[in-house]
């Protein structure tokens, strides 16, 4: 058994009421509070373990941000260059057109969000695929067109 000294300090309340709440929760001793705390604070490798684990949390963050990046930047093109095409091919309907060409465009919308739908259920994005196009990969068998 070792040897102990007897030490006395004062803490804040905040943080000795802190400490009591803490052992009560764990059903521990304050001492073994103290000395867990100590120990793990003096420990020589303690610093080098939390910055090894906050390195690879940052790491795991900026691939992250990198994909969500380059998901953006595409989702971002493909509307673009949808809004560019519609815009410079459709021709303007006449007016006596008007109402079977929204009733059409109701239909197409639908059918739309209900293909919209089953790709999010399934995990399938666009951005997956034209990863994999661009990569040389095969896809899956393509939705209907819309």
């Amino acid at each position: 058994m070792a040897t102990r000294t007897k030490l006395t300090f004062r803490l804040p309340i905040e943080l000795a009421d802190a400490l009591v709440a803490y052992a009560a929760q764990k059903r521990v001793t304050q001492l073994a509070v103290i000395e867990a705390a100590l120990v793990s604070l003096m420990s020589p490798d303690g610093a080098d373990r939390l910055e090894a684990a906050l390195a690879r949390r940052l790491d795991r963050q900026g691939r992250q941000l990198d994909r969500m990046e380059r998901q953006e930047k595409l989702s971002t093109e493909a509307f673009a260059l949808f809004v560019r095409f519609w815009l410079t091919r459709t021709p303007p309907l006449p007016d006596s057109m008007g109402q079977s060409a929204e009733a059409a465009g109701r239909a197409r919308y639908q059918h739309f969000v209900e293909t919209l739908g089953r790709r999010i259920t399934r995990g399938r994005t666009l951005a997956d695929e034209v990863c994999m196009d661009l990569a040389g990969g095969e896809t899956e068998a393509a939705e209907p067109s819309i």
